[in-house]
């Protein structure tokens, strides 16, 4: 029954190619790390890799795919839609690429236009799968979708300005655009879809009211990433500071039940720790920021700082939750049977507990004042645990392509 199912809706062979998308760009962060002392803008442009990279190819695949999953819609009968959306996202982030390394603004406005049709034909196509669905259980999860789309339509004209515009509203553009595609874009995608995937990789019920939560905590999150960009672009520092806290108390109210679930089924693979890591990491981000915000003379000097934001909440949220969400799903979504999810799953899933340990220690350390080369060091050991995860997933991938 599995194979014909998957034979008639293409599921396994669309995500043996999508499934490549942010993985190439993981490969490509790797080697922008071994490079960067030869590259112009190497932040910038490792920044971009992993947010409108890997991790906006890897919304834009999986929110499709949990959309269906939680509206109980019909199996697509064609994925050219999607896959139209992906070319349109790709060429428009290798734009935006090219400009930021060369400091032509000429390819990335056109880029950042790919960018934003993409994303806006994805929100109108989550929109009509919400229209066209009977109410469903998890229907809140959709709406999280929805408003990040929103979020990250409201930032990208913003980022588009800052490459043609240099002028004394650059620090609080920066802000603006940082926060509201962090926090809205990815942080939003990330709670409204752990709320069916937490339960689902600790192979245990979902605790009682986690529903309710994360209906309660929409609204907390949007109204906070909301007063936040607008704080910023006013530079009202605590009036930013307290639209952190509104989305830190958002996170604290999906957290609760997610905690329940954890405490019923500890977290026993590397998907679970690394989920759980991030979404510590992703609190601290958000005290870091508040008070990076609070303590700066000025625009300036928190565009400066937000630096010191940059490591937790990429390298410890973003970049966590997304290998440990990837690590789950791929395995699954390529199909093959039992015995060929477990196989995967245990590859992806060997020596878990040791890079996840590993890389956490070494964040800790560097976010720490330290000597450059401890700095050095805890930054190989991050990347050496990416590759622990990169080479694995990409043979599984490329395996599965070659298979007939």
């Amino acid at each position: 029954m599995t194979a014909t199912v998957e034979g008639r809706t293409g599921r396994a062979s669309w995500h043996r190619r999508a499934g490549l998308l942010p993985l190439a760009y993981l490969a490509a962060l790797v080697v922008v790390a071994m490079i960067h002392p030869m590259l112009p803008a190497w932040r910038w442009l490792a920044i971009h890799l992993l947010l409108l990279g890997a991790v906006t190819n890897a919304i834009l695949v999986w929110s499709a795919h949990f959309t269906v999953a939680v509206l109980r819609c019909p199996a697509p009968a064609s994925r050219r839609g999607e896959a139209l959306r992906l070319a349109g996202l790709n060429l428009g982030v290798a734009g935006v690429l090219t400009a930021g390394v060369t400091d032509r603004p000429a390819p990335g406005l056109a880029g950042a236009a790919l960018v934003f049709a993409a994303v806006g034909a994805h929100l109108a196509w989550l929109a009509g799968r919400l229209r066209a669905a009977l109410p469903a259980r998890f229907t809140v999860t959709v709406h999280y979708y929805l408003a990040a789309a929103v979020a990250l339509l409201t930032g990208i004209p913003v980022g588009a300005w800052m490459l043609a515009a240099d002028n004394d509203s650059r620090p609080r553009l920066l802000l603006f655009h940082a926060h509201v595609n962090l926090l809205g874009w990815v942080t939003l995608t990330v709670l409204g879809t752990l709320l069916t995937l937490w339960p689902t990789v600790l192979r245990t019920r979902m605790a009682d009211g986690a529903v309710l939560a994360a209906r309660r905590a929409l609204p907390l999150a949007v109204g906070g990433i909301a007063l936040t960009g607008l704080a910023v672009l006013a530079w009202w520092p605590p009036l930013a500071a307290g639209g952190l806290a509104l989305v830190a108390a958002a996170v604290t109210v999906t957290a609760l039940p997610a905690a329940q679930a954890a405490r019923h089924r500890p977290p026993a693979s590397f998907p679970g720790w690394s989920i759980a890591a991030g979404g510590g990491w992703l609190l601290v981000a958000l005290a870091v920021d508040a008070w990076c915000l609070l303590s700066a003379d000025g625009p300036a000097t928190a565009a400066d700082r937000f630096g010191a934001v940059l490591v937790p909440l990429l390298a410890g949220f973003v970049a966590q939750t997304l290998l440990g969400a990837l690590a789950y799903l791929l395995p699954m979504a390529l199909g093959g049977g039992p015995a060929a999810v477990r196989d995967r799953t245990e590859r992806l899933d060997r020596h878990g507990a040791q890079r996840v340990a590993m890389t956490n220690a070494a964040l800790a350390v560097f976010v720490l004042p330290a000597p450059p080369y401890v700095r050095i060091t805890t930054s190989l050991l991050v990347l050496a645990a990416l590759l622990q995860f990169l080479v694995p997933a990409l043979r599984i991938l490329l395996a599965a392509r070659s298979r007939p």
